[in-house]
């Protein structure tokens, strides 16, 4: 990879980069940790930051790398079952293309996630139609639960 003056972030610009609740990146230090006042919670990247870093990444001509980490600032949003869900339905077999679209739409609905919807969709399009839907149907029960909540 080129040199990129900007990278790493940590480094360079850690004014712009803050926990998922906000806390200035500056302020998580291990004392803060062993003191109780930064939790598991902090530790995890924000969405702003993997979106910076995809910028930072298309800048660089690293296109791939930067999907990548827009998918995975969309992926922040989204809950960790939910999560292991949908890596379940994109393994080969488990899923038809008929689950896989439905899992696209609530992608999109519920999360906005539209780079992942756009993946699942593509995944579909190579997805045989014998998947069992049962199979499928017990795998997936975040995510049909927590959609029929918040409607």
């Amino acid at each position: 990879m080129s040199e990129v003056p900007e990278y790493p972030l940590a480094e360079k610009q850690p004014q712009e980069l803050k926990s998922p609740s906000g806390l200035p990146f500056s302020e998580i230090t291990l004392e803060a940790v062993l003191q109780g006042r930064v939790g598991m919670n902090e530790l995890r990247t924000s969405s702003e930051a993997l979106m910076r870093q995809a910028e930072i990444a298309r800048a660089a001509g690293r296109r791939q790398l930067a999907e990548n980490l827009e998918r995975a600032a969309e992926l922040t949003r989204i809950p960790e079952e939910e999560i292991l869900g949908i890596y379940e339905a994109l393994r080969p077999g488990r899923a038809s293309r008929a689950e896989l679209e439905q899992l696209a739409v609530r992608l999109e609905r519920d999360y906005q996630a539209l780079r992942t919807a756009a993946l699942v969709r593509e995944a579909a399009r190579f997805a045989g139609e014998s998947a069992s839907r049962n199979k499928l149907s017990q795998t997936l029960p975040a995510i049909s639960q927590s959609s029929s909540a918040r409607r």
